[in-house]
């Protein structure tokens, strides 16, 4: 059994009950739709401002919050980085002076040690000097020995050759005077 509408037909039923067209658009409607709006709104609005627009302000002042820590951090790395280059720096030139020191010191002890070895070098190649000079005079002395002995035996020998009698006291006396000149 269908029940009939009682009552006025509105401009947006049909003698059927059916709707014409959108019930929506209908102008009949609209002070009840306006009036469920407005307290869809409202509810949205105490929703979004209570609950959810609190939750967002809570998380952009955390995210500021960090990117506030966040650079203050960076501002301080970046700082201690300088102060860290800084500090690195002066080591390296400490370090640069204190290597230039110590290659001086070592060029000045090796040049010492360099200057004694030639100082023991010259005194031995002078006394080796003196040796073979003395060695030189020895051999000049005893050449002259020997030229003598060979002066006086060849000139005895020329004498018997050439059929005289050499006496060797006069042999000895002509090649002594003969060789001082």
């Amino acid at each position: 059994m269908a029940t009939e509408p009682t009552g006025a037909v509105s401009s947006c039923v049909d003698s059927h009950g059916s709707a014409v067209g959108m019930p929506q658009l209908c102008a009949d409607w609209f002070p009840n739709q306006i009036f469920w709006l407005v307290i869809a709104l409202i509810a949205i609005f105490l929703i979004l401002s209570r609950i959810a627009l609190p939750r967002i302000a809570a998380v952009l002042a955390e995210r500021h919050g960090t990117i506030l820590s966040d650079l203050t951090a960076a501002e301080d790395l970046k700082r201690q980085a300088t102060e860290a280059e800084a500090a690195y720096n002066l080591a390296l030139a400490n370090a640069k002076t204190e290597a230039q020191r110590i290659a001086a010191e070592a060029k000045a002890e090796i040049q010492a040690e360099v200057d004694v070895a030639i100082q023991k070098a010259d005194a031995e190649i002078a006394a080796k000097a003196a040796e073979s000079e003395k060695a030189i005079a020895d051999i000049r002395a005893s050449a002259v020995d020997s030229i003598e002995a060979v002066a006086k035996d060849a000139a005895a020998e020329i004498v018997s050759v050439m059929g005289g009698k050499a006496d060797a006291a006069a042999v000895a006396a002509a090649v002594t005077s003969r060789l001082k000149g």
